[in-house]
């Protein structure tokens, strides 16, 4: 099977809930220059991910190539999605790539995507058709072949009127407006370029048919790009929305304690930030633990506290018990402890409400408030990473608590290295995040970068690395969120 995904012009949120859906299923993903890393971080690790991506002028990958590679994947039995930016049929070459697997009788589907020819007037402020300015909407291709001419019909186009949008023509913008000037075409016809459409980076430049190439040419526009030319680019600046984000353009850094989704992530790019991403560790789940600790889940029975350092914890513990078949009633003598809102908000989704939570979001925090409710004859099981801090052990252990540190879990930590060139800035909601972000650019000089964290221990790790660090007044993302809005804008 394959299936033809449109990404959409770049912004995660504007990739279809079915695109999102197939790229999630896939075996193989073949994808295009125009897809954003946002997008791409979605393809599953097991997935093969082949990139074909081009350029103007520059074709690393033919199409008949590609077309065939596409073919090859989907004879071997594999679930193939092409994943192209924009829509695969608006100018997206994906007829042609449908035409070979049609002739070899391979099952496909087309999965539509937001052509950048619409999103990228809608996030510049210009509605591509309005009843005052324009009634219909021409999308024309201004991309020259082999140097050649362009084959464009400029008579038609400026007599039917119309809102006019050439895509990948910013090689030939200065053809296309004195194509249309010559076809009659007023030279104060408003215009517009929108470069990176939906990007933190998105740039916007306004002129007229006759002053739009000179201005592009100032503003140094590049490819990807988008030429917007009728009444409705006079609606550009009072129909703004996208300019307005607080912290558009600003470069954060996120790196990610945890697999999955983030949202503090998704809220920073909702906010207009560049953020770059140092993907977090693999949660390597522990089947078996050693010595002591090796029937901690089977003799859950003997302890009388539970301690979960992290929603990954509940996760995996909870996945363990399922594992071992043990029911999750067994649990119910238990009073449990864990550290952090996340945390709590994890066991919550799993209908437990901890005993207790400290107001500081730390090991130690935990184990000062556990020696006020643990007794003499109380046992505690901490169930954790495998590399967590002494801190909360050791104090448990200098009180003289009862206790078996049960590793469940371990990180195998990516080191890919990541170009944090231009952020003053990133945000960690863990001390492990600052690690990982100090192994993925060990060769930076990262006392440059501003740190900005949840909770004093955090804090504390990212200054050991020469980074200044600022604290959030509370130990949620949204707070960490405000703090970085504090800073930036």
């Amino acid at each position: 099977m394959v299936t033809l995904v449109g990404a959409g012009p770049g912004e995660k949120g504007l990739l279809t809930l079915k695109g999102a859906r197939r790229i999630g299923e896939a075996d193989v993903v073949i994808y295009d220059r125009f897809v954003s890393e946002e997008i791409l971080s979605m393809i599953p690790e097991k997935a093969e991910k082949i990139d074909v991506g081009k350029t103007a002028g520059n074709h690393p990958v033919p199409q008949e190539e590609i077309n065939r590679l596409i073919l090859n994947k989907a004879q071997q039995g594999y679930n193939v999605v092409r994943l192209k930016g924009g829509d695969p049929f608006v100018f997206g070459r994906g007829g042609e790539e449908l035409d070979l697997l049609y002739e070899y009788r391979i099952p496909f589907e087309v999965v539509p995507g937001i052509t950048t020819a619409i999103a990228g007037a809608a996030y510049g402020g210009i509605p591509v058709t309005h009843r005052e300015y324009a009634s219909s909407l021409h999308i024309i291709t201004g991309h020259v072949k082999n140097n050649g001419a362009l084959n464009i019909d400029y008579d038609a186009l400026v007599r039917v009127g119309g809102t006019l949008v050439f895509m990948m023509g910013v090689a030939a913008i200065c053809a296309i407006c004195e194509g249309c000037i010559n076809a009659g075409m007023d030279a104060n016809m408003p215009a517009a370029i929108i470069e990176n459409a939906t990007k933190s980076d998105q740039r916007k430049v306004i002129g007229t048919v006759g002053t739009l190439s000179m201005i592009a040419e100032l503003n140094s526009i590049i490819s990807p790009a988008v030429i917007i030319i009728g009444k409705v680019c006079l609606l550009s600046e009072c129909f703004d929305w996208f300019s307005k984000k607080p912290l558009l353009g600003k470069k954060i850094i996120v790196s990610r304690a945890s697999p999955g989704t983030s949202s503090l992530t998704d809220e920073l790019r909702e906010l207009g930030c560049h953020v770059i991403e140092i993907a977090p560790a693999k949660i390597v789940p522990l089947t078996a633990c050693s010595g002591e600790q090796e029937d901690a889940l089977v003799s859950i029975g003997k302890y009388s506290w539970l301690v979960i350092t992290s929603a990954i914890g509940v996760d995996v513990f909870l996945k363990q018990l399922i594992a071992k078949e043990i029911d999750i009633r067994t649990l119910h003598h238990l009073k449990i402890a864990c550290v952090g809102p996340e945390t709590e908000k994890s066991l919550r989704m799993h209908g437990i409400i901890p005993d207790y939570r400290p107001s500081e979001a730390n090991g130690t925090a935990l184990a000062y408030g556990l020696l006020k409710m643990v007794g003499k004859d109380d046992r505690v099981l901490i169930a954790r990473d495998k590399d967590g801090a002494k801190g909360l052990t050791q104090i448990l252990a200098d009180a003289s608590i009862a206790f078996d540190d049960a590793a469940i879990y371990e990180k195998s930590f990516n080191l890919e290295k990541v170009d944090i060139r231009g952020a003053k800035y990133a945000a960690f909601t863990s001390s492990s995040a600052v690690r990982q972000f100090a192994r993925c650019v060990a060769e930076a000089d990262i006392s440059r970068v501003k740190a900005i964290c949840i909770g004093e221990q955090t804090a504390g790790v990212a200054r050991s690395f020469g980074m200044d660090a600022f604290v959030s007044q509370e130990t949620t993302i949204h707070s960490l969120i405000e703090k970085v809005k504090e800073l930036c804008i």
